[in-house]
């Protein structure tokens, strides 16, 4: 058996991580007979569309990468932006749609710059006048598909070809149809138009920016003059002003939903009951109350369930609608995110899950059977396991039996649950189990191990935080043969909504902790207070103060590091992106005898600076907590600064603005403080260039073991 090879900066560069090239947009088809995913057989970033025959077991390709799909060199800007917002780097197939209620299979892709249809057996064909279709949906009965063209709604006649433009009043900062940036980005919600049951009456969100004051992005590094100018909400500063409107297709007539006497607020999900009845999700603008309204056919609206939560509310996913009209309704008011079974006026008839874990997904229901799917932390908060709980109440079943991190997709009949799961030591398996029967179809194995990669299984650990609570860290260790104690390296993201120590096998190929690892760092990762998935009082500890709570967590695990054999305390470094990088920068500012190095990616740098949902959800507003935004801010730190800081940001970043960055070297610059500098001029906040990303490895791992008193390895 050949000895694996050392990983090389290349290796930590690439994409797609070893194992990692799985099926991906788990589905299946309208009558519950195939399983559908988006796979790479030549284990590239492009993808095909598959289909497995649950019955027979065969495997075909229903799609293979439309013409110009291939690369982002042909995307338009918006589809660049919300390519950006999803983390998207996968090309080809990257979504798909059947129509739920067609009487022939009918099948729908956006790839290429426009649209595609397959109906029944035949061939993939594009779709006539869809170029620059955005977020394209069909009609329950796949007939027609509506998507939104230049800020406008449009709806398409698939027998026909008829085109119809339905709003006609887009403008520069006015769209119809489309998600507002702050719902893509911080609300989880990535659509603007719903179809009714019916096909009948289409919804959609009017989103009116045009009072937002312009925020230019440049592109510096190529001969064109391009400019981009984008509606930003700052913190504490107007949004987009929402409407919810109901577009009749027969009359084109629009009927505009009353949503309340306050303008200012989110419409965080819209959705409609199988009665035909439209309802929305209204979130206030602090984030601490929560609606749950449904319409009347004028556009009166009557509230269902109301409820008010500090800090703040965390969104679940989409309302869910028995066909009798009961909801399945996903709450965090017991301080835990649990499922509850609601009437159709929203009076609560029963719990369905309980205790100090979270339901941290609703798969979906079976209605027939009165079963509820979801995913939750019942097992530990580590890991993710699928289960299922009756309707009219009783135990909850767990369904996966594997130890680690569980995904799971639910069949339309609710016969068949699509599992995909990994660990630390087992890279990613996909399984369609029979919720009937002992039946398993394998569907994908990674061949790999972490010994056949020359990889190590990151350790679990677990320690105290300031407060005493129990806090969850992993550790890397130095490979053998390095002599004395090591240098330790803390790979931090610490902010909210995100969970990193957990038992997947991401944790074991995160390659940059490994290749510091194998040229003899201990590397640590921390989830301090604040971080996802242990319920709203341990992230609340960060309300209203960002970057305190989480720096102390990491430097408790710093402590019980360096109690460790073989650690060098005098030599520890930290590195993070987005959040993590402005936790690099806090951790540097607020313990400067401990950290000595520092790599800070894309960090905010003062929230003033940040979006108006994400920064305001945690931090109030600049007006109602001065105080909180000025210690929470970098800037007001600089001064402390005193080990060595590469900031690294690309210079088109629409999300953490590379003003960030500006702003921290202003304040450096007054205080006198030395500080390294990497940019990359056309590049947002997910680097996606394969030759920039190598540089980049290269540069920040040579800045960490150079100032950690490391020789740099040869070659690379």
């Amino acid at each position: 058996m050949t000895e694996p090879q050392p990983l090389t900066i290349a290796d930590v560069a690439r994409f797609p991580r070893p194992g990692t090239t799985i099926p991906g947009g788990l589905g299946f088809t309208p009558d519950s007979r195939a399983l559908t995913f988006l796979f790479s057989a030549e284990g590239t970033l492009v993808r095909s569309l598959w289909r497995l025959d649950l019955a027979t077991g065969e495997r075909t390709v229903l799609a293979g990468p439309p013409p110009a799909s291939t690369s982002e060199a042909v995307l338009s800007r918006e589809e660049e932006l919300r390519r950006e917002r999803a983390r998207l780097r996968e090309l080809g197939v990257t979504a798909y749609q059947f129509a739920r209620s067609a009487a022939i299979e009918t099948l729908l892709i956006p790839a290429g710059g426009r649209l595609w249809l397959r109906i029944g057996d035949g061939d993939l064909e594009p779709i006539p006048g869809t170029e620059g279709a955005l977020d394209p949906q069909l009609d329950p009965a796949g007939t027609r598909v509506a998507f939104v063209r230049d800020g406008d709604l449009y709806v398409c006649d698939l027998a026909s070809g008829d085109l119809r433009r339905l709003t006609f009043d887009a403008a520069d900062g006015l769209t119809s149809g489309v998600a507002e940036f702050i719902a893509q980005e911080e609300l989880d919600r990535d659509r603007g138009f719903w179809w009714s049951p019916d096909g009948a009456r289409i919804a959609f969100i009017r989103a009116d920016s045009r009072h937002i004051p312009e925020y230019p992005i440049v592109h510096q590094g190529v001969s064109a003059i391009d400019v981009e100018r984008h509606r930003y909400p700052f913190a504490g500063q107007p949004n987009a002003i929402l409407q919810l409107g109901v577009i009749e297709l027969d009359s084109e007539a629009c009927t505009w939903m009353d949503l309340g006497r306050d303008p200012d607020q989110y419409i965080a999900r819209v959705g409609w009951r199988p009665d035909g009845v439209l309802t929305a999700q209204l979130l206030s603008r602090d984030q601490q109350t929560l609606r749950l309204v449904a319409f009347e056919p004028g556009g009166a609206a009557r509230t269902l369930i109301e409820e008010r939560q500090a800090p703040w509310i965390n969104l679940a996913g989409d309302t869910h609608f028995l066909n009798d009209g009961r909801i399945v309704w996903s709450s965090e008011r017991t301080g835990y995110c649990h499922l509850e079974l609601r009437s159709p006026e929203g009076d609560l008839i029963r719990e369905l899950t309980s205790g100090d874990w979270m339901v941290t997904g609703l798969l979906g229901c079976d209605e027939a059977r009165g079963l509820v799917y979801f995913a939750g932390t019942r097992e530990s908060p580590l890991e993710r396991h699928l289960y299922r709980v009756p309707l009219e109440g009783g135990p909850i079943e767990r369904l996966t039996a594997e130890p680690g991190w569980h995904s799971g997709v639910l069949s339309p009949d609710g016969g068949w649950l699509a599992d995909s799961w990994s660990s630390r030591r087992h890279a990613p398996r996909v399984a369609v189990r029979s919720l009937g029967d002992d039946v398993v179809i394998s569907v994908h194995q990674a061949e790999v191990t972490p010994a056949g990669l020359g990889l190590q299984v990151p350790e679990f650990f677990e320690t105290a935080a300031a407060d005493g609570t129990t806090v969850y860290g992993a550790l890397y260790r130095p490979a053998p043969g390095f002599d004395g104690p090591r240098p330790l390296i803390v790979s931090v993201y610490g902010g909210p909504h995100v969970q990193r120590v957990v038992d997947d096998w991401t944790l074991t190929v995160d390659l940059r902790a490994q290749y510091l690892a194998q040229q003899g760092c201990w590397v640590l990762k921390l989830d301090n207070r604040g971080s996802a998935g242990r319920g709203l009082a341990f992230e609340a500890h960060i309300a209203r103060r960002l970057g305190t709570v989480e720096v102390e967590d990491q430097l408790a695990a710093v402590r019980y590091a360096a109690a460790l054999p073989g650690v060098d305390a005098s030599r520890v470094g930290i590195y993070g992106w987005s959040y993590g990088g402005y936790m690099t920068i806090m951790a540097m500012l607020r313990a400067p005898e401990v950290f000595r190095v520092g790599v800070a990616g894309a960090p905010v740098t003062d929230w003033d600076g940040y979006d108006t949902a994400y920064t305001e959800r945690y931090m109030g507003t600049p007006a109602d907590n001065p105080e909180g935004y000025r210690e929470s801010s970098a800037l007001t730190h600089a001064r402390r600064l005193a080990g060595r800081l590469l900031l690294v940001h690309g210079m088109t970043d629409e999300n953490v603005h590379f003003r960030h960055t500006a702003r921290f070297i202003v304040a450096l610059t007054e205080a006198g403080k030395d500080y390294d500098l990497l940019v990359f001029p056309e590049e947002r906040h997910m680097p996606r260039d394969a030759r920039g990303l190598e540089y980049q490895e290269r540069r920040v791992i040579e800045f960490l073991l150079r100032h950690l008193g490391e020789r740099l390895p040869a070659g690379g």
